[in-house]
């Protein structure tokens, strides 16, 4: 039996299980619980973890592949993340165990962590550093939260503001806990993609949820990957308001 992500004493979530090695990772509860306070900012909370936490993870995997095999090109390093994020992206919907609203909750996180990952390695693939500060922007408007990068940019200011000020101060007060969940579920959800949204409801429907569940998440996530080659491949027409450093 898992150990509950604390909630001021209640449980908001799951811990997801122990998962095999090619099995998605779940975000970690730390990202869990500035998630729960600031449901308004979760994807802006997630990108920043995703920079710091992920980056130096794709930062070496490719210096890894390119030592190993100094051959290889671009677009087949990012080939390569790209299956292997879309597997996972895959199995992402049986990661939580829990049925209803918890459940879906924890699917779609775990699937917009797993697609900052692939961006991230994405990035990597073509030189662009995946540890920059740009990046979590980039992950923003790829991800479609922001239209972009300058407006991702103030998000994403205003996220690191609240999440000092929550450190130093801590919470303002208690919301009720449905209400925390379904919001932090419909961004996070919006953030893996807008076919991911019917996780949410999915999910709470015995039987649809297996239905929907492995086409939504892998058609989103494709289509994530399409977009991160277009930006870091660097070609014409790419993503407004993107730069490279």
């Amino acid at each position: 039996m898992t150990d509950p992500v604390p909630v001021d004493g209640e449980s908001l979530l799951p811990t997801p299980p122990v998962a095999p090695e090619d099995a998605p990772e779940a975000p970690p509860a730390t990202l869990w619980d500035r998630m729960r306070d600031d449901p308004q900012y979760a994807p802006e909370h997630l990108a920043l973890e995703a920079v710091r936490r992920l980056g130096p993870e794709a930062a070496q995997w490719a210096a890894r592949e390119r030592a190993q095999r100094p051959d290889l090109a671009a677009d087949a390093l990012a080939d390569q993340a790209v299956r292997k994020f879309i597997n996972q992206a895959r199995l992402s919907g049986a990661v939580s165990g829990a049925a209803g609203l918890p459940g879906a909750v924890i699917d779609v996180g775990v699937l917009a962590w797993t697609q900052a990952r692939l961006v991230l390695h994405v990035a990597a693939a073509y030189g662009v550093d995946p540890v920059h500060p740009d990046r979590a922007a980039d992950l923003l408007v790829l991800q479609k939260v922001h239209k972009v990068a300058e407006s991702a940019r103030l998000a994403l200011g205003v996220a690191a503001g609240r999440e000092r000020a929550v450190a130093l101060f801590g919470m303002a007060g208690a919301r009720p806990l449905g209400k925390v969940m379904l919001q932090l579920g419909v961004r996070l959800a919006r953030m893996a993609g807008v076919r991911a949204a019917k996780r949410i409801f999915a999910k709470v429907v015995p039987g649809a949820a297996i239905i929907l569940g492995t086409w939504a998440n892998s058609s989103a996530t494709r289509d994530l990957a399409d977009r991160a080659r277009v930006l870091y491949r660097g070609d014409p027409g790419r993503l407004p308001g993107q730069r490279r450093p």
